[in-house]
């Protein structure tokens, strides 16, 4: 079998592997010299701790697991087992944080509340006050802005894979096969399109009009801390934006503590991550209504500063990158992807939100699985 996939972000990148994983040829199409979308413009988390329960939950945890035995395979991938800590600074935050341990899938994630001290024991750089952490130990780390490009040289080695950069899909040519803007015609036995955030030109034409939108975000990367930051942090207002936490308990802290005006304001929560260079990548904001801005603002970088410097009981090295990026999300937020069959052969694949970093393993297993490959 011959399979065209259309886009090399990660969850492009996902479908080439396995289907060159079940002995299969690839053509892979980018209209880029390389992805430089949502796939690179993240945290690079495997974030299980705030998913949904049940088909959400599920697939991050396959995920999980497929990120796992290919980073195995894959060391350019920087796979580390790292888990997360959510720090809570007092009974209305904890209250939340006992919730979810005592959800029944909180063993699967891998819940388990730590008093502060457990927490520093655990990850030291946290010398800042607060009352205790949520811990998730399922969470994980790759880096983003060299995963593709590690997957990529893993599948060039096979031989059963070819890489087409600069070359943008502009149509869909009968059945089983694409013409790019050179005007060559890429023909298999499927077709895949995942395209990301790009929604219009050729996805209008071939799917119509998606249950899908853009969401916009902002994050930055800081100069090494220093000293290891072991795992994953997250704050509290993590439990306002992720569906794990649903409880009385969220209900009580949403009624009981308003939100910083900023962070409401930008809808915001704190993640951050350590680099294999030391640096903190640090986020992130959404933006949900059009036209999105075109420019960062600076309040939200201040904001997400002032809580890492508390959680850190120091100052934040200095800011060594800012950028914005926009991912395609469901609008049905429930729903992990967005699959399509836009024509016979061909399947368009977009929307996992937030969640694409996390999840494109198992998203493209599943496509992987339907279309018999």
């Amino acid at each position: 079998m011959k399979v065209i996939v259309v886009g090399a972000g990660v969850v492009g990148t996902m479908h080439a592997w396995h289907a060159v994983e079940r002995g299969h040829e690839v053509v892979h199409i980018e209209r880029e010299a390389e992805a430089r979308g949502a796939s690179l413009r993240n945290f690079g988390q495997i974030w299980v701790s705030g998913r949904a329960g049940g088909e959400e939950l599920d697939t991050a945890l396959r995920a999980r697991e497929l990120w796992e035995g290919i980073g195995a395979r894959v060391p350019g991938l920087g796979f580390r087992a790292i888990g997360s800590l959510t720090p809570v600074r007092n009974a209305l935050e904890l209250a939340v944080a006992e919730a979810a341990v005592a959800r029944p899938d909180a063993a699967a994630r891998g819940y388990e509340l730590l008093t502060a001290d457990e927490a520093r024991a655990l990850n030291p750089a946290l010398r800042g006050k607060f009352e205790a952490a949520l811990r998730c130990e399922r969470d994980a780390a790759v880096e983003p802005r060299t995963a593709q490009l590690a997957l990529r040289e893993a599948l060039l080695a096979t031989g059963k894979y070819t890489f087409l950069p600069n070359r943008e899909v502009r149509d869909v040519v009968g059945e089983h096969a694409v013409r790019d803007d050179r005007g060559e015609v890429h023909s298999g036995d499927a077709v895949v399109l995942c395209t990301g955030a790009w929604l219009s030109g050729l996805v209008r034409e071939v799917a119509g009009e998606v249950p899908v939108r853009r969401v916009r975000l902002q994050m930055m990367q800081t100069d090494p801390l220093g000293e290891p930051l072991t795992t994953s942090v997250a704050d509290a207002d993590s439990f306002r934006y992720y569906p794990a936490y649903a409880s009385g308990a969220l209900d009580a802290l949403n009624a009981g503590q308003a939100q910083d005006p900023t962070a409401a304001a930008h809808r915001m929560q704190l993640l951050m991550v350590q680099r294999l260079d030391g640096g903190l990548t640090i986020g992130d904001t959404h933006e949900y209504e059009h036209p999105f801005a075109f420019d960062t603002l600076e309040d939200p970088y201040e904001h997400l500063t002032r809580v890492v410097e508390s959680f850190l009981g120091r100052p934040l090295p200095k800011i060594r990158r800012r950028w914005a990026g926009v991912y395609a999300q469901c609008v049905d937020t429930t729903r992990v992807v967005h699959r399509q069959k836009v024509r016979d052969g061909v399947w368009l694949v977009t929307g996992p939100g937030g969640r694409g970093m996390t999840c494109s393993p198992a998203i493209a297993e599943t496509t992987a699985n339907e279309l018999g490959w």
